[in-house]
């Protein structure tokens, strides 16, 4: 499995039935899927659309039924189609149980920055931070090391942010660590790493628990 593949299939697991949840741009379009057979979960795209589905097959995709990225998507039965202006009364209304994005980096006070790199043209941050305030529960898709080797997992952001303090679980290819008052807690492990590989390719400080110590 795939690097993509494996962190959307990892954040699938948090999702429970009956959620409503938004998936970023990219990488977090993976996790719809990876949902587990039984679970019954809602999707929403920004761009209008509520009961959104897995990719189409090759060469059945509808060029009018895209997400907000513009990926092809699918609608299941009973989807929904709406203007930008309800879709956004839903997000900012509290009616988003999940919001998964990626990002460009996270801190260890659940700080996220993702939409700007000083410098380079961007058209603006889109419904990232109305999502990230929106919604209940904001998980972070992302790898672990940015094209450079350096962290995405920092002691403080020093990008712009799109939100304070709001992120609550990173998911990247090499580990999931959960944002606490405490710090952040190293939940799992990538299988093929270790807890050393991952403290290394952390810049924050981790919480490690001792099963995870005893496992290593």
């Amino acid at each position: 499995m795939d690097k993509r593949a494996m962190i959307g299939a990892r954040i699938a697991k948090e999702l429970k039935d009956g959620d409503y949840v938004n998936l970023g741009i990219g990488l977090p379009t993976e996790a719809v899927n990876h949902i587990p057979e039984g679970v019954h979960v809602t999707f929403q795209s920004e761009n209008g659309i509520m009961g959104t589905g897995p990719k189409p097959a090759e060469g059945m995709e509808d060029e009018d039924m895209i997400n907000a990225g513009g990926g092809y998507i699918t609608a299941l039965k009973g989807a929904s189609f709406f203007d930008s202006a309800l879709s956004f009364a839903i997000i900012r209304g509290g009616h988003v149980d999940v919001t998964v994005l990626g990002a460009l980096q996270v801190d260890q006070h659940g700080n996220l920055a993702n939409w700007i790199i000083p410098g380079k043209l961007v058209p603006g941050m889109g419904g990232a931070m109305d999502l990230v305030t929106g919604a209940k529960k904001v998980i972070v898709a992302m790898e672990h090391l940015d094209k450079k080797g350096n962290s995405k997992v920092l002691k403080q952001c020093t990008l712009p942010l799109t939100a304070k303090g709001l992120v609550s679980l990173i998911v990247t290819d090499m580990a999931v660590i959960e944002v606490t008052p405490q710090g952040l807690l190293l939940r799992e492990v990538t299988e093929g790493y270790t807890v050393e590989d991952v403290v290394r390719a952390t810049e924050a400080e981790l919480v490690i628990p001792s099963h995870l110590l005893d496992k290593n």
